[in-house]
């Protein structure tokens, strides 16, 4: 009996003093692993390690992040011009990481914890601009590496302001939690933002609560799939005529890849959009996508991305043409099962569904894609609504003569198919000439 108390003493003797070490390498090498994984996934981004220096119990490293190439780094220079500025500052990350299977150095700072896991860490964030000039940033990162190497990294920010030049930007609790997974290939997000505002001589805003979930995952075809939401509570702009709020907006998407073929659906809900002359609506819209060609989609949105800020509308349909054959001639549907816009005279709803054939891609030809196609469009419009439109624009009455619009009851209404070449509206068939046919 003594033995064993003995022979358990020793190995939690070996767990506590010995462990760290050992363990500590791991951490830091799952935590190099992670940050160069997600970069890699990105593709805009570059994470180098500038340096760790290893303790036993614990150790302190720094990495920094650089923002290298598309769409991201445009939008940001394109901001900082805006501001007088063409910089764009990297993100320096300061890292203690407290190591061990049994991380017991954790508990001496704020969110400590002995949940074992091959480390605990803690990062302060500041950005540095290409003239040596840094900037310390709010907020706190908690991280924590699992036995398997997953990475879960918590973004805590209390409420706060800065002000620079006569501007001013407040912002509420912060709370995001990231998990990066390189076994399994996908990273997840949680979060929320309490609120944000900003009060300048010429803009103000206030943003509600935001709120955000989801998990992706990157496909060979460089785009990702998986799920995300996204809502805001409301958005209001302060100006001379007073306040307009705008609001609620949620966002929900969710995206599969099966084999090389990508499906998926969004929905899309907005209150309270103000309209000129009719009032505020209500926004609520469902797409759905089957069976797109994952491999055309890919080059598509990657020769979008290599197109430069100041290039011709031909230039760029010569980048895209390839890509867009191909994935017009791989065949796809796409529906929009929900366009609706509810408005005090009533709701405008409208309903589209595009199916598209699979088509020889060595034949190509633009004509073949009408042939190919078979479409509904399905719209109805409250009586009220096309009163005040016949009243601005007369050619609603031309088409409520020509009988594309049909009044039943309340409402107008429309139903036009096209297929084969031949569009059909209300029943009556409408040809269409179409580009090298006769």
């Amino acid at each position: 009996m003594k033995k064993g108390f003995v022979a358990l003493l020793v190995v939690l003797a070996i767990v506590v003093l010995v462990s760290p070490g050992i363990v500590g390498r791991l951490a830091e090498q799952s935590m190099d692993e992670n940050l160069d994984w997600a970069a890699a996934e990105s593709q805009e981004v570059t994470v180098t390690s500038q340096g760790f220096d290893r303790g036993w119990f614990s150790s302190e490293g720094q990495h920094r992040v650089a923002i290298r190439d598309g769409e991201l780094r445009d939008a940001l220079l394109g901001m900082a011009a805006v501001q007088g500025d063409d910089e764009i500052p990297d993100l320096v990350i300061d890292t203690r990481l407290d190591h061990g299977l049994v991380p017991f150095s954790s508990m001496a700072r704020a969110r400590g914890s002995l949940m074992p896991g091959l480390g605990s860490a803690v990062s302060t964030l500041s950005l540095e601009f290409p003239d040596g000039v840094k900037y310390d940033l709010p907020g706190t990162i908690y991280s924590k590496v699992g036995l398997t190497g997953d990475l879960e990294s918590n973004l805590i920010l209390t409420t706060g302001s800065f002000s620079e030049d006569g501007d001013t930007a407040t912002w509420g609790d912060v709370d995001i939690v990231v998990t990066i997974s390189p076994t399994s290939s996908i990273i997840g997000f949680d979060g929320a933002v309490d609120s944000l505002s900003f009060a300048s001589v010429n803009d103000n805003f206030d943003i509600g609560k935001i709120t955000f979930s989801g998990n992706q995952r990157q496909t060979r075809f460089g785009f990702s799939v998986g799920d995300a939401t996204i809502t805001v509570a409301s958005v209001t702009i302060l100006s001379a005529q007073g306040a307009q709020t705008i609001g609620p907006l949620s966002v929900d998407t969710d995206a599969k890849l099966d084999g090389d073929r990508v499906s998926g659906r969004g929905s899309v809900r907005l209150d309270n959009l103000p309209v000129p002359n009719l009032g505020a609506g209500n926004v609520m819209i469902d797409i759905t996508l089957t069976d797109m060609d994952g491999a055309a989609l890919g080059n598509l949105a990657r020769a979008l991305d290599d197109l430069g800020a100041y290039i011709s509308g031909d230039d760029i349909m010569i980048a895209m043409e390839p890509h867009l054959q191909r994935l017009l001639a791989s065949g796809f549907e796409l529906d929009f099962d929900q366009i609706d816009i509810s408005l005090p005279q009533g709701t405008l709803a409208t309903r589209l569904t595009l199916k598209l054939a699979e088509t020889d891609l060595d034949r190509f030809a633009w004509p073949s894609v009408l042939l190919a196609l078979d479409a509904t469009l399905d719209v109805s419009m409250p009586a009220e609504l096309v009163d005040i439109a016949t009243a601005t624009d007369p050619q609603f009455n031309a088409a409520i003569g020509m009988g594309v619009l049909r009044k039943n009851g309340d409402v107008y209404e429309m139903n036009a198919e096209f297929k084969k070449g031949l569009l059909t509206v209300n029943g009556a068939p409408m040809p269409i000439p179409m580009p090298g046919m006769q």
